[in-house]
Parts: C-alpha cells; structure tokens; sequence
C-alpha cells in the first residue's frame, strides 16, 4: 500500500501545484479514482486524472468534490453511471 501512497504523490508532485493546496487536490484526486473504480495507481488514466484535477485546481475551484465532479466531467465521464 504504500508504494500506491507514492505513485498518487508523485503523480500529483510531477505536475506541479501551483495553488500550494496538495491536500486539496489529493481529496479531489483520491474521491475521483473511488469514482473510476481504480485501484491500480499505476494505470495510465490516474496521470490522466491527476492532470485534469490540477487544471480545473487552478481555476479557483476550492471544494474538492466540485473539483472531483469538474475533472470527471471535462474528461467526458458521466459520474452517474460510475455509481
């Protein structure tokens, strides 16, 4: 387990965080990969994900289940049917 703790920080480290706010990206990262029924952080689409919820981070969107849904929805997936 912690190895995949180490590929979600590096994930989001290599990107870069321009807000300051990791713990905020890291809820909206962690809730979207739920969402996606991820587990293996070593599947391409989590750098996919990572790099979406950073984008959207830095628009000023500060709650991290609206960043969750935004990420989802600019990346063309319908959370509803992730349910």
């Amino acid at each position: 387990m912690g190895r995949e703790k180490d590929a979600d920080k590096s994930a989001l480290e290599r990107h870069g965080d321009k807000s300051g706010d990791v713990a905020r990206l890291n809820r909206a990262y962690e809730e979207a990969l739920r969402a996606l029924y991820l587990v293996d952080r070593n599947d391409p689409i989590t750098e996919m994900v990572a790099k979406k919820i950073i984008e959207i981070g830095q628009t000023g969107i500060d709650d991290p289940k609206r960043l969750c849904a935004e990420s989802l929805k600019q990346l063309g997936i319908d959370r509803r049917s992730t349910s």
